[in-house]
């Protein structure tokens, strides 16, 4: 396979060093804006034939086009920052080649009522176009990282063969990370974190549809496992809402963030700011994004592994009727970032996001999961994707709680 990754941040970063081992990966072509980032990470890996470094600007889409042409890819690989999404996407449909992201096209708060009625919704662009990829004999496959990605399959997996009725979906999110040094310093895109966070959270039920509330809200204690422990978690703007529900039937799908109080409330002053606004200003002529100019104030996620401590967790939580009987799993993975770094080089974070978009690669360059179209991770075969969970280094987990006849609970842990 022959693969324009577009991005080399932490998670790009770690995309790269996980293909690097597998032999099917013929060519990955790291580009970024920043080519001193592009080339950091080349010299990490070693390797720079098989991975040449480029310019790229992602807000330029004949600069996307003209690399794919350049190096002849098969697949090209969307690791930046959403608000460049339609620019590859369209790009990879113009040169024709496949696209992969982790995540979907942004959406648009509703005018009139944003926190009751959805307005353009995630990924909605790329899903309109999906009849135009299909023709072409193409594959969009949208929301493969971590959450939305592997989330998605494991609420495939529930569907197919874990339950016979399912009432609601749940993806969790939480960790026990700390980062020694800072008071404040987000493990992920900052960027991304403020556009999930702070815009207005989807939820989907099978007699309401889509519909939105307001950000945090539903506060709930959840037990993660591992030694994570409970975390209060609350909802969040996230795509598996907007994609479980296209193909698994359930009553109710959520998602939810263990954000923890500080940060919310550092979410909170940004956007009271407006320092989370994405939109240029002025600033003594010169044009700049506030939120641009948050993420260059804080630490580079990609630099933080040796600081961090702790582990972070995701998963799906399914709950409903199997065999006449009520039934609740978590299907989760934990990463270590002591492991991590120590295997990978790079924190916990990104790699638990890197690993399913290059399981993805494999099982689309060995023929395994097939499509033409737009398609999220949940219209395809879950099994092999978990089966190769282990050989990539992440393990999943099953945690199944049996309500007994007097109301008591157990859980056993299967893990894999």
């Amino acid at each position: 396979m022959r693969v324009l990754l577009a991005g080399v941040g932490g998670v790009g970063e770690a995309i790269a060093t996980i293909a690097q081992s597998r032999p099917w990966m013929e060519l990955m072509v790291l580009a970024d804006y920043n080519v001193r980032r592009a080339e950091e990470v080349q010299q990490k890996l070693g390797d720079p034939k098989r991975f040449p470094t480029e310019f790229m600007d992602a807000s330029k889409q004949q600069d996307i086009e003209a690399l794919a042409k350049k190096y002849r890819v098969d697949l090209i690989m969307n690791a930046v920052d959403p608000v460049f999404n339609k620019q590859i996407f369209e790009a990879a449909y113009c040169v024709g080649v496949n696209y992969m992201d982790m995540a979907m096209t942004l959406s648009e708060p509703n005018p009139e009522d944003p926190f009751h009625k959805t307005g353009v919704k995630l990924g909605d662009y790329q899903f309109e176009k999906a009849k135009d990829w299909e023709q072409k004999n193409l594959l969009a496959l949208v929301g493969i990282g971590v959450e939305p990605g592997m989330s998605d399959v494991f609420a495939c997996y529930a569907q197919d063969h874990l339950f016979d009725e399912i009432d609601e979906i749940g993806v969790r999110d939480g960790a026990n990370i700390t980062i020694d040094g800072y008071e404040f310093a987000p493990n992920f895109s900052i960027w991304t974190t403020i556009e999930e966070c702070l815009n207005p959270p989807v939820i989907w039920e099978k007699d309401k549809g889509w519909y939105t509330t307001e950000p945090f809200s539903e506060h709930e204690i959840f037990e993660f496992p591992e030694g994570i422990g409970p975390l209060d978690v609350v909802n969040v703007e996230h795509e598996e809402v907007l994609l479980m529900p296209r193909w698994i039937k359930a009553k109710r799908v959520t998602f939810k963030y263990g954000l923890g109080e500080q940060f919310i409330r550092v979410l909170k002053t940004l956007h009271m700011l407006g320092l989370d606004n994405k939109e240029n200003i002025n600033v003594k002529g010169v044009q700049v994004a506030p939120r641009d100019v948050v993420a260059a104030c804080l630490p580079d996620p990609a630099h933080l592994g040796d600081k961090m401590h702790g582990k972070t967790c995701a998963g799906t939580w399914v709950k409903g009727w199997k065999d006449g009987k009520p039934r609740e799993v978590y299907i989760y993975q934990v990463a270590d970032n002591q492991e991590c770094m120590e295997t990978w080089g790079c924190q916990a974070v990104v790699m638990q996001t890197a690993f399913s978009p290059v399981i993805a690669m494999d099982l689309l360059e060995h023929g395994i999961w097939k499509g033409r179209g737009v398609f999220g991770p949940e219209a395809f075969d879950p099994i092999p994707f978990m089966e190769r969970m282990a050989d990539y280094g992440f393990p999943y987990a099953i945690e199944e709680m049996s309500r007994e006849i007097d109301g008591s609970v157990t859980s056993e842990l299967d893990e894999d």
